[in-house]
């Protein structure tokens, strides 16, 4: 596997077979793949070859690097229940004091702000994706501990209220 220059992952001939050898269904993904596999015989490996891969074109034409970004951060891969999740809500309805939901309040107006709910959603589906995987990650890190928001979502685990942790610490 390679990176081009956008970021994305490019997939060989290699990496598809190590997919399928290890009982990974690639029809159902949706990947990007170097132009010089072989289908024919990637698609060998297959029970139904014809299904194997559609071609997915990276990027458009004369796209830039910067549209690029701006096009790839319009689209989160994540369920449908995620994206149409009323993620200010669902993190209210978490807040068990008024002063919770005075901060959760003034977090929330500040991610608005930056047009950054879907960010939420995603760490949201994020967190619990790794709790249904029973994955272990860490009690928090750097500026971000300062966020009530994201202790609530279950991205760390420092109580921001408690400490008495400016969000302005993280949202600059």
């Amino acid at each position: 596997m390679k990176h081009n220059e956008y970021g994305q992952m490019i997939f060989d001939q290699n990496d598809l077979c190590n997919f399928v050898m290890r009982g990974q269904d690639i029809t159902k993904l949706k990947l990007l793949v170097d132009d010089t596999v072989n289908f024919e015989l990637a698609a060998s490996v297959l029970e139904n070859p014809g299904s194997l891969l559609k071609w997915t074109f990276a990027v458009e034409n004369n796209q830039s690097v910067t549209e690029f970004d701006v096009q790839q951060q319009n689209h989160w891969h994540m369920p449908n229940e995620y994206q149409q999740l009323d993620i200010a809500q669902h993190v209210l309805s978490l807040c068990k004091s008024d002063t919770e939901l005075q901060r959760v309040g003034h977090e929330l107006l500040l991610y608005q702000e930056r047009d950054l709910f879907n960010l939420l959603r995603y760490l949201k589906y994020l967190v619990d994706l790794m709790r249904d995987n029973r994955l272990i990650w860490g009690v928090g890190r750097g500026s971000s501990v300062s966020s009530y928001v994201l202790y609530l979502l279950g991205v760390h685990r420092i109580d921001s209220i408690y400490y008495n942790l400016d969000i302005a610490e993280f949202l600059r």
